[in-house]
């Protein structure tokens, strides 16, 4: 597991900690050695059982806060929820409900990596450091395709093009940007955004009726100006991929099924080979029976910040990026409080 890579690259031995869940399915912690005083750092990422992975996180932190551990240190290479960090529509930003509670929970600084969004840095009231997977997936580019020099970094929505930008110059490869299929239409006829503002109502006894104001029917000289509604256009290429290997790249990848369809318009745009990046594989649902049956999709590149099923880990579609050396030099420079700074050294932000 990615904890006992850490753990061996350190040098240490994984601590001795008892976490199972009771007939009633509730989540136990127990401490099987002292802590007390020492720096603790808990390793636990994202998986497919997001929600008990939390919440065992949360118990786990609290134990050692508990136990008077003198700092706790988070290691989460994937952090969860971490798609949920905006408002959309009516829904509430719930990466930020996360980071509030592991705070109150008692961690003290925390270890990612490629978080979705830079902006959850402000949700946490601890120091958090981002790491980048980015050296591993270049280096695995540069020893695993001959010829990448005939590669094309494709973003497969416009708002990932930074990031693929940021691969495709280190590599020194032309980049494309996939437009028009992945952009949400908004039902905005079933929410309640565009319903008629309310007339006045006519309350009363019947004798001496009271006509209610009419608090949102307001008069203007002009009318408001109606919301245009978005128009999802037809899928479209910015850039060639004829001829070339196509890297489609983002941060995370979880229903594969966009995926192999965009693969299929890129072979159709005439692309040789499509690969699928991302430093995240989720792979939820029917990845591996999608994966495996898909002619265009060639190969799925990920890394071993999310534990896989054993199914996916042997696909032979699927290759695995182990990026445990990078955590294990970040736990050994936060103890020893040397500076992180070494580790982003002409690493871009995205």
């Amino acid at each position: 597991s990615l904890a006992e890579d850490i753990a061996g690259h350190v040098g240490v031995k994984l601590g001795d900690i008892l976490v199972h869940n009771l007939s009633s399915t509730e989540t136990e912690v127990k401490l099987q050695e002292s802590i007390r005083g020492k720096e603790v750092f808990i390793i636990q990422s994202g998986s497919k059982r997001v929600n008990n992975d939390v919440f065992e996180l949360l118990t786990m932190v609290y134990a050692c806060k508990t136990s008077s551990a003198r700092k706790i240190v988070a290691v989460i290479p994937y952090l969860p929820y971490s798609k949920q960090c905006r408002m959309r529509r009516r829904a509430c930003i719930t990466s930020k409900l996360l980071a509030k509670l592991m705070c109150n929970a008692g961690i003290n600084h925390l270890i990612t990596m490629d978080l979705h969004q830079r902006e959850i840095h402000g949700f946490f009231d601890c120091s958090v450091d981002n790491l980048r997977s980015s050296p591993f997936l270049l280096q695995y580019i540069l020893d695993n395709i001959p010829n990448y020099r005939e590669c094309v970094m494709v973003a497969k929505h416009p708002s990932s093009t930074r990031r693929v930008s940021s691969y495709a110059e280190r590599l020194r490869v032309n980049f494309a940007v996939v437009h028009g299929e992945l952009k949400e239409e908004e039902e905005r006829e079933v929410d309640g955004r565009t319903s008629p503002p309310p007339t006045p109502i006519q309350i009363g006894n019947g004798t001496l009726p009271i006509v209610a104001p009419a608090t949102f029917a307001c008069s203007f000289p002009t009318p408001i100006p109606r919301y245009q509604q978005k128009i999802k256009p037809s899928l479209s290429l910015v850039g060639s991929v004829k001829g070339k290997i196509a890297i489609m790249l983002d941060d995370i990848i979880d229903d594969i099924e966009p995926w192999c369809l965009l693969a299929g318009f890129l072979k159709e745009q005439g692309a040789q080979k499509v690969y699928a990046m991302a430093p995240h594989g989720i792979l939820s649902g029917n990845a591996l029976e999608l994966i495996n049956s898909s002619s265009s999709l060639d190969q799925v590149v990920i890394t071993n910040t999310v534990p896989l099923s054993n199914g996916l880990a042997i696909s032979p579609k699927i290759h695995v990026v182990d990026v445990s050396k990078m955590f294990a030099e970040a736990i050994r420079r936060i103890h020893n409080g040397e500076s992180m700074s070494a580790l982003f050294t002409n690493i871009t932000e995205d």
